[in-house]
């Protein structure tokens, strides 16, 4: 497990790339990181027909992964995105809050899974299977 200085500098990284910024992304709960993030699907995040964009959606089960194994990582250790693969279940219209979690599957030596879901209002609206692989930073 991290520091907690080492914690809050890597999640304070998370929020502060431009794009998380850009969409409005935000930890469903501060004091807990790995519980997720949420995001209104205002103009940044939207397509031509008004609805949730699939990569947006993508890009943030990834984050909520990243969270989520957070946790189970060193201070020497980083993980990085090795696969992803993502369903998307039903279109979110806009001015809809979108809540991504994600849980770790197995943390091996070299590679972790998540599974990491986007809901609205308590229904599913995408799925992602995440393979990380675990990588020294030192």
């Amino acid at each position: 497990m991290p520091s907690e200085i080492e914690t809050a500098a890597r999640v304070q990284g998370v929020l502060d790339i431009p794009l998380n910024r850009f969409l409005g992304m935000q930890l469903r709960d501060p004091a807990d990181p790995s519980a997720g993030v949420w995001f209104p699907v205002g103009p940044s995040a939207q397509n031509q027909a008004a609805v949730l964009h699939g990569g947006v959606v993508t890009t943030l089960l990834d984050t909520a992964s990243y969270l989520a194994l957070l946790p189970q990582l060193s201070d020497a250790e980083h993980a990085v995105t090795h696969d992803l693969t993502v369903s998307l279940l039903r279109p979110v219209a806009a001015e809809e809050r979108v809540d991504v979690t994600a849980t770790v599957l197995r943390r091996g030596r070299a590679v972790a899974f998540m599974r990491a879901e986007a809901t609205v209002g308590g229904e599913l609206v995408a799925a992602a299977q995440v393979t990380k692989s675990v990588v020294r930073l030192r």
